[in-house]
């Protein structure tokens, strides 16, 4: 397999704006490439690839597709729970959840360089104990209902307020997240907004992803 020259520092720093996330969903190499591609389009700054079936070879051929398209974009591309995987293809990095490896671990494995994200659901204490141990992210929610994770824990936009107080790393929002319900948390702290269903989900995927894109444009307009 032939390794793709990583980012620049410049780009792989750049956490803010849409965070779309691959739903999971065997759609079929195609239909995941043209989805991914239209995301880009319309301004992801940030894609992972999510997929937790046991097709071992089709993940791994997917996510090396998925990475040279990212490369295209100049954006990078993050594999969810895997961190073998993500070093197979030599993504940009890994997202890690409750059961997955160790911060440290991962860092090993992938690098210094590597963007390691970690779901806090709603426990801040959780995302100062990853900031402290060297995660370049860290994510909460689900904030509004979601199909994705309908069972997932809840959490609200005073605790994105209480961790944009007390972190120095970016924060991401996640779960239910829509173009009409996105900009308060944006206000509140969140520097970016992870979304699977209102991006994929999207009967055009271009114009979704722009959407989510002009809230963050909104926001800094304002702050200007």
């Amino acid at each position: 397999m032939t390794r793709l020259a990583p980012l620049t520092q410049a780009a792989t720093q750049r956490l803010r704006g849409l965070y779309a996330i691959t739903g999971g969903d065997v759609m079929g190499v195609e239909r995941l490439v043209q989805a991914v591609t239209q995301a880009l389009e319309g301004g992801a700054t940030l894609i992972q690839y999510r997929d937790k079936s046991a097709d071992a070879p089709r993940r791994e051929a997917e996510a090396s597709i998925l990475l040279e398209i990212c490369r295209r974009h100049q954006v990078p591309l993050i594999i969810n729970d895997d961190a073998a995987l993500a070093h197979a293809v030599s993504a940009d990095g890994v997202h890690l959840g409750r059961d997955d490896a160790s911060i440290a671990d991962v860092r090993r494995m992938l690098g210094r360089h590597a963007i390691i994200g970690v779901s806090c659901y709603n426990v801040l204490a959780r995302a100062q104990t990853a900031e402290a141990a060297g995660a370049d992210y860290v994510a909460f929610g689900r904030f509004f209902a979601s199909r994705t994770k309908p069972y997932a824990v809840e959490a609200d936009v005073d605790l994105l307020r209480s961790a944009r107080a007390m972190l120095r790393i970016p924060i991401v929002a996640i779960g239910g997240i829509t173009p009409a319900n996105g900009a308060s948390l944006i206000a509140a702290g969140a520097d970016m907004l992870a979304v699977v269903e209102g991006v994929f989900g999207a009967s055009d995927v271009r114009a979704a992803g722009q959407r989510y894109k002009t809230l963050f444009e909104s926001q800094e307009a304002h702050l200007d």
